[in-house]
């Protein structure tokens, strides 16, 4: 079996994220790599807080905390978070961690020896009464597009343009509020991505082939458009330092790299991290340099739209300029945006729904489900209250959550707690068995291919098909005329419970234990995948086999939750 290696964009440490952040990234690769496990290959799922930047200063300043501090604990919180939602990650890292800092710092000395990195001299604004250079971020002002007061001096929230500090009006130092700012000389590093072009458009014609459109389409229109120099280095309190063996005057100014630059190579030290906790068994370069084992592995990245430039065509040109053989990703699976009925979330405006908020409302699996199964592949989606409430009822509710607690609840009334035996199969079952079958393969297709939401469809029919089948024999009539007719069909039905706790193991974890753990069965824990012979023949759970009835396992949302939902998250559409 093949070597897998999964990587989802690292959540900024700034703030719970949203579900459009937890869809476009996080959870269509959890899904992925617990398909994958479940399929006999090796996995290694890694993910990380990108915790510098000028934000996290910022956020720590406002509550008067060290900022290691505040990225100590807004990481617990987000990690506390993503284990409500079952990502089952292998590591989850900090970009802030030694082992990234000591890879960083090592990329940046071969790509100057490389000639890749040009020190130059630029114009900045200055805070006499801070005594600091400041970052773009760490100035703010009134925008000249639209007169709002609070814009940044790399854009303005309200109205979204692009700008410099010095286009700001009426500028003033995010740290003091001084307004008494000068434009100085100063000097950063740059990456010279225009010397690596050609290599990196070489790259993409080799592998953005097999991409989806939306990410291989992003990359070639950076690279029409020509790559720039760009700098590498900022003057921030709280970053990977510039080392003071190669850039003795810019170490001494307190330069660090910039947040771009290091926060990709993080999916390596965030590696490195989960080897270092058990070195004798892990071996992280096995995973990314290829000379030790990484050129068998597949590389596979999650990340939505906005974050392609730097993965797509950015980092695979500062692994080039190192000139040394690292790992590059081999397919990256890009999305659109999930939105709030239409407008876009909002972590500053409070719009729209967060992952905490989700799982303090709902167990997780309902977010799960829906969110894959609505994923925002080919276009955006948009999530709204009535959707979701549909989809948890019909699908989860209804198709599946029925089905199970029908089965179980009618055979142990009728034939005790333990699987009945019945008849042989006659017609009906091994026209299901093929029909499983079938639909199994489609699932297995559109999961090998990346297709979310045609995997959700495809799993969605195997549980009908379940339905579809108990209505056909209808083992409530049956068992008046038949009851070893009944039997059967109760028995065959109970093998379709434990596939579907199977299959939809990567779409509904917790939900698909309760289903697996139905059934006494030994060494079922350790079951993997289900083959085609054993979706044919649902002979999995013989006779005799002891059951329990678990607990409902999808409560339908009401009328009054829908509401109450809609009045506190807000439900218009917005402009």
């Amino acid at each position: 079996m093949a070597r897998h290696l999964i990587t989802s964009a690292l959540p900024y440490i700034n703030g719970i994220k949203h579900l459009g952040n937890m869809v476009g990234s996080m959870l269509p690769a959890d899904v992925y790599a617990r398909y994958l496990r479940q399929t006999g290959h090796e996995v290694l799922y890694i993910c990380a807080t990108d915790e510098h930047g000028t934000p996290a200063e910022l956020a720590a300043k406002e509550q008067g905390i060290p900022v290691a501090d505040f990225c100590a604990q807004a990481h617990d919180a987000q990690k506390a978070v993503y284990d409500g939602f079952a990502l089952a990650f292998d590591h989850f890292g900090r970009s802030s961690s030694p082992q990234n800092a000591e890879i960083t710092q090592h990329f940046a000395r071969k790509l100057n020896e490389n000639g890749f990195i040009e020190e130059r001299a630029i114009r900045q604004v200055y805070s006499p009464a801070d005594g600091r250079f400041l970052p773009d971020r760490y100035v703010e002002g009134t925008c000249p597009h639209c007169g709002y007061d609070k814009a940044r001096g790399d854009q303005c929230e309200n109205c979204t343009r692009v700008l410099d500090p010095t286009d700001l009006i009426n500028p003033r130092s995010a740290i003091s509020g001084s307004t008494e700012l000068e434009i100085r000389e100063t000097k950063h590093l740059f990456l010279l991505q225009s010397k690596l072009q050609v290599e990196v458009e070489a790259w993409i014609d080799e592998v953005a082939g097999e991409w989806p459109h939306l990410a291989s389409s992003i990359a070639r229109k950076w690279l029409t458009e020509g790559l720039n120099d760009r700098a590498i280095t900022r003057d921030l309190d709280w970053g990977v330092p510039v080392p003071a063996d190669t850039w003795p005057e810019l170490a001494a100014d307190g330069k660090v790299f910039y947040v771009w630059f290091d926060a990709p190579i993080e999916y390596i030290g965030s590696t490195k991290e989960w080897a270092d906790q058990d070195p004798e068994n892990r071996d992280w370069k096995s995973w990314w340099y290829e000379p030790n084992g990484a050129s068998d592995v597949r590389y596979t990245e999650f990340m939505a739209k906005d974050n392609v430039p730097f993965h797509s065509v950015m980092f695979p040109a500062t692994e080039m300029g190192v000139r040394e053989p690292w790992k590059k990703v081999d397919y990256l699976k890009a999305f659109n945006w999930l939105t709030y009925y239409g407008g876009k979330f909002s972590t500053s405006q409070k719009r729209g729904v967060f992952t905490d908020q989700a799982l303090a409302l709902l167990p997780a699996d309902y977010w799960r489900y829906f969110l894959i199964a609505n994923a925002p592949e080919s276009d955006d989606s948009s999530f709204t209250w009535e959707h979701f409430t549909a989809t948890v009822n019909k699908d989860l509710a209804d198709t599946l959550g029925n089905f199970v607690n029908r089965v179980l609840s009618f055979s142990k009334k009728r034939f005790g707690e333990e699987v009945p035996a019945g008849g042989e199969p006659a017609e009906a079952e091994q026209k299901l068995g093929a029909e499983i079958s079938r639909l199994l393969a489609e699932y297995e297709e559109q999961m090998e291919a990346l297709q979310f939401r045609k995997a959700a469809a495809a799993l969605r029919a195997l549980w009908s098909a379940g339905n579809s089948y108990l209505e056909e024999k209808a083992p409530w009539l049956e068992i008046k005329t038949n009851p070893e007719g009944a039997a059967l069909t109760l028995r065959t039905a109970m093998n379709l419970i434990h596939l579907y706790s199977v299959v939809s193991e990567p779409f509904i974890p917790s939900s698909a234990a309760a289903m697996r753990a139905a059934f006494e069965l030994p060494g079922d824990e350790g079951r993997t995948w289900v083959s085609a012979e054993e979706a044919t023949a649902l002979t999995t759970v013989p006779a005799g086999t002891p059951f329990t009835v678990p607990p409902v396992l999808f409560a339908k949302i009401t009328d009054e939750d829908l509401e109450s939902y809609k009045e506190r998250f807000g439900g218009e559409p917005q402009a």
